[in-house]
């Protein structure tokens, strides 16, 4: 339940149009509903301003749904992150009306039209090959009630295709930089734009990049003042990031406000 629904019902109960009863029915699920396999944290949406996002790697199919099935009985929205074929089609089959991005390894329901939302959060890949991570945080990002766009192949190798985008780069209210290799495109971004920047190293690269760990050293020792570092190919953490500041950055001062994304 987010803030919005909390302000309904309590208007519904103090006019008379909810029953004290089903008010009380209502909230006796908060702040957590156990549901046997995990404990949904109903309060999330209320504390965060998005609900809980469902972790699927290492979840079994049961699992997965019956997290999911508790979260859509109170939310309109939900997103899935890390998951498998196989748990994909649990899922689909589970919720119709859902959606599986199968390069981003997510399912949501609920996810905003491209377009939509507020702000400007903009992704951007060194290469095609950070695409999944990308797709992870643009999706998570739309989920949070962001405007988004993914930008792709601007790597430095090819310095000249990020510096064609410098107006569009500084236009945005956050930017995701997600790269592997050597990282570098994160610092260079970093260094043309005003607004956040989040660094993502991704785990693309030859041997001695160590699974991402030579792109994260990279990004933390960035000398572009400023830029935020998440973990190798963390997307969700990156998208759930750029669309807190973008939020704060196009909405009130009122850290709570009471319309949704």
């Amino acid at each position: 339940m987010d803030r919005l629904h909390l302000r309904e019902l309590l208007d519904g109960v103090r006019t008379g149009s909810v029953d004290v009863e089903e008010g009380l029915r209502r909230l006796a699920s908060m702040p957590f509903e156990d549901v046997d396999v995990a404990r949904i944290d109903t309060h999330r949406d209320l504390r965060c301003g998005f609900g809980e996002v469902v972790f699927g790697q290492g979840k079994t199919q049961d699992e997965v749904v019956r997290i999911s099935r508790a979260i859509l009985e109170r939310d309109e929205r939900l997103l899935v992150t890390r998951i498998d074929a196989d748990c994909a089609k649990a899922l689909a089959t589970a919720f119709p009306r859902g959606e599986h991005h199968e390069r981003a390894r997510c399912f949501t329901v609920g996810l905003p039209p491209h377009g939509g939302g507020k702000g400007d959060v903009l992704i951007l890949t060194a290469g095609t090959s950070d695409a999944p991570v990308a797709e992870e945080a643009e999706i998570t990002a739309r989920m949070m009630g962001a405007r988004t766009e993914l930008l792709r192949d601007m790597g430095v190798a090819g310095v000249h295709r990020a510096l064609a985008e410098v107006e569009r780069l500084r236009a945005a209210t956050a930017l995701v930089v997600v790269a592997g290799m050597e990282g570098a495109l994160a610092s260079l971004v970093g260094g043309l734009v005003s607004a956040p920047v989040i660094a993502v190293p991704t785990s693309v690269g030859y041997g001695s990049s160590f699974g991402g760990l030579a792109a994260l050293l990279a990004m933390l020792n960035s000398c572009a003042a400023g830029v935020t570092v998440v973990n190798i190919d963390n997307g969700f953490g990156a998208g759930a990031a750029a669309a807190r500041m973008n939020r704060v950055r196009t909405e009130s001062s009122d850290p709570f406000p009471c319309t949704t994304p």
